[in-house]
């Protein structure tokens, strides 16, 4: 069994910085890439930042120069650095952990970013 916890959502004013982290742990077995996506309401789930094992990372051209991806592989967890928000940033965001075996989702967090 697999358990994802995520932390770090919250409010914040345009311009402000949050960092968001998700914690992996149970039977995980050869992970090849931790990323975070997002879904605003009405819209479709978006990817936001991925990272691969081997330290790759690909950001959506909304987010790039304003976000940070990193991992810590002992730890099976995942970090968002998230600077400069901005209004339209506000989403639920989702961790998601792709091993061999299959893919795993975080409950979500709120962010909102006030104008």
């Amino acid at each position: 069994q697999v358990h994802m916890v995520e932390s770090g959502g919250g409010l914040v004013q345009a311009g402000g910085s949050l960092r968001l982290s998700c914690a992996a742990s149970g039977s995980i077995f050869s992970i090849i890439a931790m990323a975070w996506y997002r879904q605003a309401p009405g819209k479709q789930r978006e990817l936001v930042a991925a990272i691969t094992g081997g330290g790759s990372t690909n950001y959506a051209d909304s987010v790039k120069g304003r976000f940070t991806i990193s991992r810590d592989g002992a730890k099976n967890t995942v970090y968002l650095q998230m600077n400069s928000l901005k209004p339209e940033d506000t989403a639920v965001y989702y961790c998601k952990v792709e091993s061999r075996v299959s893919n795993y989702w975080g409950q979500g967090t709120q962010v909102t970013v006030s104008s």
